[in-house]
């Protein structure tokens, strides 16, 4: 398991908390607790509609690396045939990939998938606002600076993903996950969820780039 990486907003693993981050934290568990009850009849539909269009599990778990590089179990409805990452690209995902289920095409186009993610923010173990949880095997790519990445709590939502999101190379979005720590406030979280829910219907922050295995270091396992 990755070690921890000092963090100068809260003191690291010492967690010395300031109140930016008491703010943030009570936040992220009233939004999502509010969140997982209106979104509630709509998860318990999808929960059905998988097990009746596709074997295997309804929850998707994946070890991501959260705050300070600790790793956690990302939480997503399953989009994906089973033992997809076992077949094909792997954990890469390919353009009109066909390991996507047809009902899972329409929860990724929606973001619907991320539903679960709320209690992923419930547990702590990640915020309504942040940088998007990275895989695990990226840990050892990052530099001095971008391991800078690691000090928040990785979000559901982020300053990369309402600038880019998937059509950016990851050194872009680690970049803008940077400008959003040295930036933060929560005036800037609050902008930010609100420009969330306009990126669900921009499909150019949807495509990634077709070279990005040739160009992006990150992608390469």
């Amino acid at each position: 398991m990755p070690g921890w990486i000092s963090s100068p907003l809260i003191g690291g693993e010492h967690g010395i908390i300031n109140t930016h981050d008491v703010i943030k934290r009570w936040f992220d568990i009233i939004l999502s607790l509010v969140l997982l009850i209106i979104f509630s009849p709509i998860m318990v539909i999808i929960t059905l509609a998988i097990k009746i269009t596709s074997p295997g599990e309804v929850i998707y778990r994946q070890q991501r690396l959260g705050r300070y590089g600790k790793i956690f179990y990302l939480l997503k409805f399953r989009s994906m045939v089973k033992n997809a990452e076992s077949m094909g690209s792997g954990m890469l995902l390919e353009e009109n990939d066909t390991r996507i289920t047809p009902l899972g095409k329409f929860l990724r186009k929606t973001s619907l998938d991320e539903l679960p993610q709320l209690i992923n923010v419930l547990k702590g173990e990640m915020s309504m606002v942040g940088p998007r949880p990275a895989p695990v095997f990226h840990l050892p790519k990052y530099d001095d600076e971008q391991r800078r990445r690691l000090q928040f709590r990785p979000g559901i939502t982020g300053w990369a993903q309402v600038n880019g999101r998937v059509a950016l190379y990851w050194p872009q979005r680690i970049e803008l996950d940077l400008w959003y720590i040295d930036h933060y406030s929560l005036l800037l979280d609050y902008k930010i969820l609100l420009k969330t829910a306009w990126t669900v219907f921009d499909r150019k922050s949807t495509a990634a780039k077709p070279d990005r295995k040739d160009v992006d270091p990150f992608m390469k396992m």
